[in-house]
């Protein structure tokens, strides 16, 4: 959860960004002649890299590092979902304030996924000492 929401969030950014630069210069040229196609491309492989390296060290918990792999693709694949469906359904149904709401509302989610990650990994780690030593 923390990898797609923050991930998402990195990418809408992003977009949010090179579609407010493309109305600043409509503003002032009258027409946008600028290519966008970099920043987006350079927005959407850091969202999928940082989609998949927060969903890979929220899991550290786990064992099993084939489980581990999957949810990093796994977080990677739900932040391009995020980022290309619902930015696509926020700008169409709410315009700039929508994708913008959209941005923080990803990283806010991010946020939180993380802070639950932690708190569950912190207990795994407890029972897991606690198995150890036989004090259950």
């Amino acid at each position: 959860m923390c990898g797609v929401g923050l991930g998402g969030g990195v990418i809408t950014t992003v977009s949010l960004a090179v579609r407010l630069s493309q109305y600043a210069d409509i503003a002032r040229q009258g027409s946008t002649d600028s290519d966008a196609s970099f920043p987006l491309l350079a927005g959407a492989l850091a969202g999928i890299v940082i989609g998949a390296f927060f969903g890979w060290r929220r899991s550290a918990s786990l064992d099993n590092v084939s489980q581990r792999g999957v949810i990093a693709v796994l977080s990677a694949v739900g932040a391009l979902l995020i980022a290309f469906i619902l930015s696509v359904l926020a700008d169409y149904l709410l315009g700039l304030w929508g994708v913008a709401a959209l941005a923080a509302s990803s990283v806010a989610f991010g946020l939180a996924g993380g802070r639950w990650a932690t708190r569950g990994a912190r207990g795994t780690e407890a029972e897991h000492g606690k198995r150890e030593t036989g004090n259950a």
